[in-house]
C-alpha cells in the first residue's frame, strides 16, 4: 500500500499542554468562569474541542486545573508568607505578594479567585464551590498559622486568629478588587503598609 503521508483520521493534533493551560488560566482570570464560554477557551489555548476535553477534561475540570496552576504560581506568595518566622512576616509578605500579583505587567488585572467566582449563577456553582474552598483553605492556613504565633509568644495571648486571618484575607481581597478597578501598584502597596500599621502589638 502507497503511504500518503497523511496523518490517520481523528489522531489529535501535537499541543503544548501547558501552555494551554497557562493560556485557560489566564482567560478565566480575566473574565471569571460564567464570563468564559467554551469557543473562548479553545479559541485561546488554539485546540480543538475534542483536544481539549481528551487533554483537560469537561470545563468544570479545567477550571480546577487552571485554579491549581494559579495557586502554585501567581499565588505562591500564600504558601511563602506560611514560612516567614514571625506573625507580622507572615502578613507582610502575603500582602504584598497579593499587591504584586494584582497588579502584575502582561497578567490580568486582580484575582483569579475573586474574579472567577463574579456573577456566577446556577451554571457556575461548581466554580463557586471551588473557590469557597479555595478560599477556605487559605483563611484556615493563615488562622493556624497566627494561633501557633499565639503559642509561641510571638502574638499576644488574647489575639483571635481566626478574626486576624480573616482581616489579612479582607485587605487581600480588596486589594484584589481596588486593581481590577484601575489602581496602580504603589497605591495598592500603600493600602497594604496601612493595614499593618494596625498589627497587634507584641
Amino acid at each position: 500500500m502507497q503511504d500518503t503521508g497523511r496523518r490517520p483520521v481523528g489522531r489529535p493534533r501535537g499541543f503544548d499542554a501547558d501552555e494551554a493551560l497557562e493560556r485557560a488560566m489566564l482567560l478565566f482570570w480575566e473574565q471569571g468562569y460564567e464570563g468564559t464560554s467554551l469557543t473562548d477557551l479553545t479559541a485561546a489555548m488554539g485546540i480543538t474541542r475534542t483536544s481539549m476535553y481528551a487533554a483537560f477534561g469537561n470545563k468544570e475540570e479545567l477550571f480546577r486545573k487552571a485554579l491549581r496552576r494559579y495557586t502554585e504560581g501567581p499565588a505562591a506568595y500564600a504558601a511563602r508568607a506560611l514560612a516567614e518566622p514571625t506573625a507580622r512576616g507572615v502578613a507582610t509578605t502575603f500582602l504584598r505578594g497579593a499587591v504584586e500579583a494584582s497588579s502584575r505587567p502582561a497578567y490580568p488585572a486582580g484575582c483569579l479567585a475573586v474574579q472567577g467566582s463574579l456573577a456566577a449563577g446556577d451554571g457556575g456553582r461548581i466554580a463557586r464551590d471551588a473557590l469557597l474552598a479555595w478560599r477556605d483553605e487559605g483563611w484556615l492556613r493563615l488562622r493556624d498559622r497566627f494561633g501557633q504565633a499565639v503559642d509561641e509568644g510571638d502574638l499576644p495571648g488574647d489575639t483571635d486568629p481566626a478574626l486576624l486571618a480573616r482581616y489579612v484575607m479582607t485587605v487581600a481581597n480588596g486589594v484584589a478588587v481596588q486593581a481590577v478597578g484601575g489602581a496602580g501598584r504603589a497605591e495598592l502597596q500603600q493600602v497594604a503598609d496601612a493595614a499593618l500599621r494596625n498589627w497587634p502589638p507584641v
